[in-house]
């Protein structure tokens, strides 16, 4: 006792310093596993970091080249530019346009909508085939369609007006056909020549839907069609054009009627002159009498029959041309076939 009276600070001392070794051994034991966490990690960014250095391009040495800044920068401009060009691929409204399309509202769209195109190519002087549907024959007079179809049904229609549309405003001669994909089991039983066998794709940044139009126009109703879907703001793209010489009788037209040969008057000779008056203008002008010498008669001309080969006309046909400028360019009616393909963004992602 007398020495742990003599050495009372010494002995609370070492007694605090015991218990903070202990303490300090129990913290170490503690985060040892997180130590080798935080050292497992450092290794994977070090291998991490010797990959990059070991790619090429090099990602750089900031500040000097700092090639990962650049390729954030880059990544923000074509943000921007896809920014600018969405005004170029706009949304074709849908018939009818409503959060939930019913079977109601797609029938009394589907009537509407095509009695309207109907007329619009009756304004527009576009022949069209006897109660034709525009690939909608199907679906015409339905009531019920099949379950899940109504809101692809709906977008085809908004997009087949879009595309009749440009049509119609560049005043084709006719419409012959225009075909689409089968987008619901009732186009099973349409007919064969409104669908096509290719389908819609979709890839990272839009789906892209075909469609196939026939129509009959001359050039500058061509032109007018190429520049109205490459100008318009539903990016509709010509993937394909295959342009042939229309037919020049239809197959209900009428028989052509020949019409009958115009044969050519004979050319009327005039009369020709006679000996006697030859003589008389010989002797008056050089002041000879009646009974003096005479000028030596000439043969007198006899008329030449015309003939065919004379004068470059066939027998029965209509008469030679008299020459002038030649045809250089001879107008003809056109067949196209373009196949059209509408691109349609998918939304954006929200970060």
């Amino acid at each position: 006792m007398a020495w742990i009276k003599r050495n009372l600070y010494f002995l609370i001392g070492g007694f605090v310093a015991l218990t903070l070794m202990g303490l300090a051994g129990w913290y170490l034991y503690s985060n040892n596993e997180l130590n080798n966490q935080m050292l497992d990690k450092l290794n994977e960014q070090y291998t991490i970091l010797k990959t990059l250095n070991e790619q090429n391009p090099h990602p750089g040495i900031p500040p000097k080249t700092d090639n990962i800044s650049l390729a954030k920068e880059q990544q923000q401009q074509l943000r921007e530019l896809i920014q600018k060009t969405h005004k170029f691929f706009q949304r074709i409204p849908p018939l009818p346009d409503t959060p939930k399309v019913s079977s109601l509202d797609f029938s009394t769209a589907l009537r509407s909508t095509l009695d309207r195109m109907q007329h619009d190519a009756t304004t527009a002087s576009v022949s069209l085939q006897k109660d034709y549907n525009f690939s909608f024959e199907a679906e015409k007079n339905r009531v019920s369609f099949a379950p899940g179809s109504l809101e692809p049904l709906s977008v085809q229609l908004g997009e087949v007006k879009a595309i009749c549309d440009v049509l119609f405003q560049a005043k084709i001669n006719s419409l012959d056909n225009l075909r689409r994909e089968r987008v619901s089991l009732d186009d099973n039983s349409g007919p064969q020549s409104d669908y096509l066998s290719e389908k819609s794709v979709t890839n990272e940044l839009a789906v892209l839907t075909p469609y196939e139009i026939s129509f009959r126009c001359f050039t500058p109703e061509l032109a007018t069609v190429l520049a109205s879907f490459a100008g318009s703001s539903n990016a509709m793209l010509v993937k394909t054009i295959n342009v042939d010489l229309a037919p020049a009788v239809e197959a209900n037209a009428p028989a052509f009627q020949p019409i009958a040969p115009v044969q050519m008057p004979t050319p009327v000779m005039p009369p020709p002159p006679t000996r006697e008056s030859e003589d008389a203008v010989f002797r008056r002008r050089y002041g000879l009498s009646p009974g003096g010498p005479t000028r030596p008669s000439a043969p007198t001309p006899q008329p030449q029959p015309v003939t065919p080969a004379s004068t470059g006309v066939a027998p029965g046909g209509p008469p030679a041309g008299r020459g002038g400028l030649p045809t250089v360019l001879d107008e003809r009616q056109l067949k196209i076939t373009l196949m059209l393909i509408l691109v349609k963004p998918l939304p954006i992602p929200t970060k």
